[in-house]
């Protein structure tokens, strides 16, 4: 347990900043997800639509220190490979 006020206000930031990046990281890999499986349904109007929502959760998360920023690029860069292939 914190022992100063100082200490105590700090594990409350990092207590709010962990639930914000957890949510961050499961938005993101929840979107990854749901595209991969439309992909394997070859429901690929469903794919196009979801890819746009896929880009900006990943720049949220590579904004925000959740993952880095060449990590958010190479799953946007396969992720549209999958795409066109199919």
């Amino acid at each position: 347990m914190p022992i100063t006020k100082s200490a105590a206000k700090a594990l409350r930031q990092s207590k709010r900043r962990q639930a914000r990046n957890v949510a961050r990281k499961n938005k993101y890999k929840g979107l990854v997800k749901e595209f991969k499986r439309a992909i394997t349904a070859k429901e690929f109007d469903k794919a196009k639509t979801l890819l746009p929502l896929v880009y900006k959760s990943l720049d949220k998360a590579a904004k925000t220190n959740v993952i880095k920023k060449n990590k958010a690029s190479r799953l946007k860069s396969r992720l549209t490979q999958h795409l066109k292939v199919a």
